[in-house]
C-alpha cells in the first residue's frame, strides 16, 4: 500500500511541444522586428500588437505615427497612443537620434555635443 502512494508522489509532469506565450519575449521579438525592418504597418484592428508598441513608446524604444486614408502620417505621442480609439492603422518604426543642439556651460561658453549613438 505504501508503495503505490510513493509511487503517485513522484509523477513528474512534462511540458507539451507548444511554448507558453510570454508578453516580455513577444515585445521583444516585436521590437527586434521593428529595428531590423526600420519601420512596421499595423493593422486599425490588431490591438494586442497596439497595446504593445505603446508600451515600447512610453519608454523611448519605438515611434508610433498614424496613417490617414489618405496616406499622411502623424506623429503620436506616448499618451496620445494610450487613448488613441485604434480607429486608423499606425506605422511603429526605430526612433531617430536627434542632435542635443548647442549646450551654455557655466563659464558662459558654448560647446555642441556629440549626438548619441542610437544601435
Amino acid at each position: 500500500m505504501e508503495l503505490a502512494s510513493l509511487g503517485s508522489a513522484n509523477v513528474v509532469r512534462f511540458r507539451s511541444g507548444q511554448a507558453i506565450a510570454s508578453g516580455h519575449r513577444d515585445q521583444k521579438c516585436f521590437m527586434d522586428a521593428v529595428y531590423a525592418a526600420g519601420s512596421l504597418p499595423v493593422a486599425a484592428n490588431d490591438e494586442a500588437t497596439k497595446r504593445m508598441a505603446t508600451r515600447l513608446t512610453i519608454f523611448g524604444f519605438v515611434t508610433i505615427e498614424e496613417v490617414s486614408a489618405d496616406g499622411s502620417t502623424r506623429r503620436l505621442k506616448p499618451s496620445e497612443a494610450f487613448h488613441s480609439e485604434g480607429s486608423l492603422p499606425w506605422r511603429v518604426s526605430k526612433p531617430t537620434a536627434k542632435p542635443t543642439g548647442a549646450v551654455t556651460l557655466a563659464r558662459g561658453e558654448s560647446k555642441k555635443l556629440p549626438r548619441p549613438f542610437v544601435a
